[in-house]
């Protein structure tokens, strides 16, 4: 029987109209079924508020990223902190996010995705309210520890959550558009920050976050869990409801029963019928060879973000640049991330995913050199933002979009959780090389150095990264 006649045949009926006994019975044929169905999910409104609640955790993640740059320069500033005490709470925040990456990655494994989504929030919410009382700067970085907690498992569960709900061939698209609004959030803090830290104070920003990270988590309490999930434990009929809200959903919308997208069907069911489906079979050679690979590719997205985003208004600060102007110059820079996160969004389906990350790491390798050689402001802020643009395209595209899609869904939490807690463990050492670095050596020392290890990522990228462009998560 081909694709087409597997997949059109009766449906399996929802939890609600099925006996205990046949709850308990899935055929393969039922199964294959059941998954291609879960890879060509309709697009309704659960879907767009799968796609709102999720984007608005990952817009608060962003925020308070970004907020870090602008704190951090009113304090050296002030007196308040140092260069050395701003490396330690820049180290602290990675130290939270490889403990929140490592730990959510099992738990959602586990537990369940929904779960693990919602608890970060708590986390992040209460620490960064509590931050708005700090009376020091070691008590704001042993809160900012706590938030990176919160803030690792946001990044780990809300790209490959998404990426389990949206349709298998427009998956990159969805999840590079979940990028390129979270990353307007790096312009959109800095102008915030521009407006609120010289006029009331840097601690408002917390103020700002937690609140916001409060009422999240409310509407966030009923988001469905992930359909795919629930068939990689074998709750089929759990898995079954999810997918019939959708469908049911889409039936009422247009009138018609709904039919599966039988275009890019037959294909997805010649891969479900040939994918690995034994625990032992998944961690294979091939499963190492990718892990090793996306910890590599997340260590050098994260030293290079992060290294650039939170580092520069600290950096202007040093040139005699006053807090304000450094502010209106990130600002400015800034904009090249939603530029950059959207240019990944539109070539992610079309370039493919592993050619557009090897682009992008050896252009910004390029324009991260030159940036260091600039010295007037125009080309400080022009290179500054062409950098910018390329490092967003490598979250939108490797973070968010291509390290999630390399391993099986039984593993795609914990796998990707260690991977991005390796690349924590490096932005957990980079802040202090930074300082070190910026005391002794000079800016263009920092560049020069991040600049190779990007061009080494690039070239394993190419030896070892296989191209998952419209691939069915298995």
């Amino acid at each position: 029987m081909n694709a087409e006649g597997v997949i059109s045949n009766r449906r399996v009926k929802s939890q609600s109209k099925m006996n205990d006994e046949a709850m308990k019975h899935y055929s393969e044929r039922e199964k294959q079924q059941l998954e291609v169905r879960i890879n060509n999910l309709p697009v309704t409104r659960t879907m767009y508020k799968v796609f709102t609640l999720i984007t608005l955790g990952m817009m608060l993640d962003g925020f308070d990223v970004y907020l870090a740059g602008g704190v951090l320069g009113q304090l050296v500033q002030t007196g308040w902190s140092s260069v050395t005490l701003n490396a330690a709470f820049i180290s602290t925040t990675f130290i939270g996010l490889f403990i929140g990456s490592i730990v959510t990655g099992f738990v959602g494994d586990w537990k369940g995705r929904q779960f693990a989504y919602q608890i970060n929030l708590l986390i992040f919410g209460a620490a960064s309210l509590a931050s708005f009382f700090a009376p020091n700067m070691t008590m704001l970085i042993i809160l900012r520890g706590i938030s990176g907690i919160g803030l690792g498992a946001e990044i780990v569960t809300g790209f490959a959550l998404l990426g389990e709900f949206v349709p298998a061939h427009s998956r990159g698209k969805w999840v590079a558009t979940l990028s390129f609004l979270a990353n307007c959030t790096a312009p959109m803090t800095t102008f915030i920050a521009y407006l609120v830290i010289p006029n009331i104070g840097w601690r408002w920003m917390f103020v700002i976050v937690g609140v916001c990270s409060v009422v999240v988590w409310f509407f966030r309490r009923n988001l469905p869990e992930s359909p795919r999930w629930y068939f990689s434990q074998g709750e089929y009929e759990k898995a079954e409801e999810v997918v019939h809200i959708f469908e049911t959903e889409a039936e009422e919308k247009s009138g018609n029963p709904y039919q599966t997208d039988y275009k890019y069907a037959a294909n997805q069911y010649h891969q479900i019928m040939n994918k690995q489906s034994s625990f032992n079979e998944i961690i294979n050679k091939r499963t190492v060879i990718r892990f090793i690979l996306a910890c590599f590719i997340l260590a050098a997205i994260n030293t290079s973000v992060y290294t650039f985003v939170t580092w520069v208004p600290t950096l202007l600060v040093k040139k005699g640049i006053t807090i304000s102007h450094s502010l209106v110059f990130t600002m400015l820079m800034m904009f090249g991330a939603p530029i950059g996160a959207f240019v990944g969004r539109v070539t992610v389906d079309k370039i493919g995913r592993k050619w557009n990350i090897v682009g992008a790491f050896f252009m910004t390798a390029i324009l991260g050199i030159t940036y260091a050689f600039q010295t007037d402001s125009v080309s400080i802020m022009v290179t500054g933002f062409f950098m910018t643009v390329c490092l967003y395209v490598l979250m939108a595209v490797g973070l968010a979009v291509y390290v999630p899609e390399l391993f099986p869904t039984p593993i795609r939490l914990r796998t990707n959780g260690m991977a991005q807690a390796f690349g924590r463990l490096f932005t957990i050492v980079t802040p202090y090389a930074v300082a070190w670095l910026l005391i002794n050596q000079g800016m263009i020392s920092i560049f020069v150095l991040m600049g190779i290890f990007l061009v080494i990522v690039a070239v394993l990228t190419i030896i070892c990264g296989p191209e998952t462009k419209q691939q069915i998560l298995k």
